[in-house]
């Protein structure tokens, strides 16, 4: 099984961003954490990481027909891209939101998620345990759909 892990604006800056909120771990702690659990539950995970709108849409139309899942922190695009929903729904790829922090009890422009309309679940307020979730839940999904 191989899934994308993608990974939105300013995730980059971990362990300098808002530590209160996001932690001290860094992003490099994050993409090592996602690759002992894709070990772990035997699958290939790889990641990517941009700031940049357009950027994103072009990976998630490059995984078509190359990955079997995507788990996804689109950061600030949660809320203001229909771009990258469109995206998600255009490939028809098993996607998962995961988002670090609880955003249900942050500002109230953070209670909208454009892309949770195309995903098959939602992980929050984890930290970096929201996608190792993730990848869990695309491999079961993925095991009861070829049972």
């Amino acid at each position: 099984m191989k899934i994308l892990v993608i990974n939105g604006p300013n995730l980059n800056m971990l362990g300098l961003r808002e530590p209160a909120i996001y932690g001290r771990e860094t992003y490099q702690d994050l993409l090592a954490f996602i690759a002992q659990t894709a070990a772990e539950e035997g699958v290939e995970a790889d990641c990517f990481q941009s700031n940049h709108e357009g950027a994103l849409v072009d990976r998630i139309q490059e995984a078509y027909g190359v990955y079997d899942g995507i788990v996804i922190n689109p950061g600030a695009y949660t809320h203001t891209s229909i771009a990258l929903l469109d995206a998600v729904k255009a490939v028809s790829i098993p996607t998962v939101e995961v988002h670090l922090s609880d955003v249900t009890k942050r500002e109230d422009f953070r209670q909208v998620s454009y892309i949770r309309l195309a995903c098959v679940k939602t992980f929050m307020g984890m930290g970096f345990a929201g996608y190792r979730e993730g990848i869990r839940y695309l491999k079961a999904l993925r095991k009861n759909e070829t049972t």
